[in-house]
């Protein structure tokens, strides 16, 4: 704890940022956490409780009084409010509670209003905080307003002005640095019909995916989104360091989902919970394998006769299992970022059969030749050369179809795919192999 105490009181809190301070406490012994908790600035303990990973917000709930926690959601800004809140329910309802009864009424409603939305919705993800003005106000009068709310800490990264008609209908949206070319004197709607330029704005609904969101900010490279309900009126916006996080989890969530486990239960650091939901994949995982037993055991005759085949088999399945799994991430991922199109289907599927076979040839030469003079059996390194091309453009083929396939289906690509494939590859490698070598070696 000596490092934390050290950093708190060699630095000024003007110049800390929270993100530094929650490495220094992941540095830390469990034991010393809730001292050190209480040592971080008071109104900064928010920013870092959310900067921390979740198994940390115990620690934050023991270390701070319902009080100090309070305090603490009351500097945050409304969407991390929101996070903030939902974590301390999980923890706790009953401090949640009491937390959420004495925040003033403005917390409590922004709070309240964001909790009404989906998860996957972008109002879940919004800020209320907007700075906003009517089309019909003089610039220097916005300007002037601006300054105030900035000098009395009310707002925070403003990057652009977001200009309502009297309905507060969104019509326009401002950056910070086009109003100062503006002529002061004159409305901001003066000003934008002399500029000849739109400022049409890129928003969003309230009740739109979040998926959509996130697509439009990497498609048009924004900062930041306003976001409004269904009849046009300017509910909030959201900002690029929250997409980031959205991208990371689901970036997370596609990784866990290709290797059978579960993103929830492996954050929450519940060994039963992660054991579980880890147990659920291996035990379909078993039944496969055990599929792919059953051929190997169909063709024992085959295997007893050639003793070679049980030495060479592993390689078939290994190599076709990880050609599958090439050509399974290569797709998941680009239907992720929304790079395939469905009228694009049939090419990604003819590109990664294309490069199976490709692959498939060069290593099925290789390899029969090696296995040829290795056991002194041409004919056995016919074998697994032709073997190795059909798993080749089988695990090429259903990598790039199963999660096409799951898309059509409305069911996330990543879920699964990778046990279906395996059990695929792992069947059709001893299959052909084992059935040619039956054919031609006996």
């Amino acid at each position: 704890m000596n490092r934390l105490q050290e950093y708190l009181s060699s630095h000024e809190i003007s110049e800390m940022h929270p993100s530094d301070i929650a490495k220094i406490l992941k540095e830390l012994e469990d034991s010393d956490l809730n001292e050190a908790i209480k040592l971080v600035p008071k109104d900064l303990v928010g920013d870092v409780a959310l900067a921390l990973p979740d198994r940390y917000f115990d620690f934050v709930v023991e270390s701070l009084s319902v009080d100090e926690l309070s305090h603490a959601v009351t500097e945050l800004e409304s969407d991390d409010q929101l996070e903030f809140m939902q974590e301390l329910e999980e923890v706790d309802e009953s401090v949640a509670s009491q937390v959420f009864d004495i925040l003033n009424e403005v917390d409590k409603r922004e709070i309240t209003k964001l909790q009404t939305y989906e998860d996957e919705e972008a109002g879940a993800y919004m800020q209320l905080e907007v700075f906003t003005a009517e089309k019909n106000e003089i610039v220097q009068d916005v300007i002037e307003r601006f300054a105030r709310l900035r000098h009395a800490n009310k707002l925070e990264n403003i990057q652009n002005l977001f200009i309502t008609d009297n309905n507060a209908k969104l019509e326009y949206t401002i950056g910070l640095d086009d109003i100062l070319i503006f002529d002061f004197s004159k409305t901001l709607q003066e000003n934008i019909e002399l500029s000849g330029d739109s400022f049409e704005p890129k928003k969003g609904v309230d009740i739109d995916d979040i998926k959509l969101i996130v697509h439009d900010f990497k498609e048009y490279d924004l900062s930041v989104m306003p976001i409004v309900n269904s009849y046009g009126i300017l509910v909030g916006r959201i900002t690029s360091d929250d997409i980031y996080d959205i991208i990371n989890e689901q970036a997370t969530e596609q990784m866990y989902n290709l290797a059978g486990v579960d993103d929830e239960a492996e954050e929450n650091y519940e060994i039963l919970e992660a054991g579980k939901k880890r147990a659920t994949w291996l035990s379909l995982n078993l039944f496969t394998a055990i599929g792919a037993s059953f051929v190997i055991g169909s063709f024992a005759a085959t295997i007893e006769s050639v003793i070679a085949l049980a030495i060479l088999m592993p390689i078939v399945a290994s190599l076709g299992g990880n050609v599958g799994i090439q050509s399974l991430t290569v797709v998941v991922r680009q239907l992720a970022l929304g790079e395939i199109p469905r009228k694009e289907a049939k090419r990604i599927v003819k590109k990664e059969v294309s490069i199976a076979l490709i692959n498939g040839s060069i290593f099925a030469i290789i390899m029969g030749i090696i296995a040829g003079l290795w056991f002194n059996m041409p004919m056995l390194g016919v074998v697994i050369a032709l073997s190795m091309v059909i798993n080749f453009f089988v695990a090429g083929f259903f990598g790039a179809v199963i999660p096409l396939f799951f898309r059509r289906m409305e069911i996330d690509p990543a879920i699964g795919s990778a046990v279906i494939l395996t059990t695929l590859t792992d069947v059709v490698g001893f299959f052909s192999f084992l059935g040619l070598a039956t054919y031609i070696l006996l």
